[in-house]
């Protein structure tokens, strides 16, 4: 038996359209006890921008600014991760190292060149995370002096696919304070004093 289908009605585009984005609502404010995905982006609901290590450090601020992001994943051709560049890293030191270490252009900088490469790269597992709280990741950036902090899925074969990020702008903006602020248990005994042991 054949089916009929029907056509669908169609119309121009309206001049001025847009599109939608994946757009994740995060809460606006949290507290440190609060769990940690309300703080956390998650790739399953926001894009990942990225750049490739070939281009130059101009691309990356102008994909950072348009996007409205301050980290790009960099990745080759299979969009397997070779590393991240932060907006840090684009207005740090290393690009007038570069630029004095090869003797070019700062316009001639490329990703690569700055980029922190992959095996540079400490993860957390999503795991982990659906049990921790805000004050649980706060406490982790800051005893590893890190602005983000990378999650992923780990499947049966212990292979990994990125799941989201955290951010410490983003978590002091919700926090509504610095992470500096956050108690990080240094010792055994401050660990279970925290915890109440």
């Amino acid at each position: 038996m054949t089916r009929t289908y029907h056509l669908i009605p169609t119309a121009p585009l309206q001049k001025g359209s847009t599109f939608h984005k994946p757009r994740q609502a995060l809460r606006e404010r949290v507290s440190a006890d609060d769990p940690a995905s309300q703080v956390m982006t998650d790739f399953q609901i926001v894009t990942a921008y990225t750049i490739f290590p070939l281009e130059n450090i101009e691309d990356a601020r102008a994909k950072m600014i348009h996007r409205g992001v301050r980290m790009l994943l960099v990745v080759d051709d299979m969009n397997h991760i070779l590393g991240l560049i932060t907006a840090t890293d684009l207005t740090g030191e290393k690009p007038m190292q570069v630029v004095q270490r090869q003797g070019i252009r700062h316009a001639d900088v490329m990703v690569k060149d700055i980029m922190t490469p992959r095996e540079h790269l400490e993860v957390l597992c999503m795991d982990d995370v659906q049990l921790a709280c805000v004050g649980d990741i706060a406490a982790t950036l800051k005893a590893h002096r890190r602005q983000h902090a990378l999650v992923v899925d780990r499947s049966g074969d212990r292979s990994q696919m990125l799941r989201g990020m955290f951010s410490v702008s983003q978590i002091n903006k919700q926090l509504g304070a610095s992470v500096e602020n956050i108690a990080v248990a240094r010792t055994i005994s401050e660990f279970g004093a925290e915890l109440g042991a």
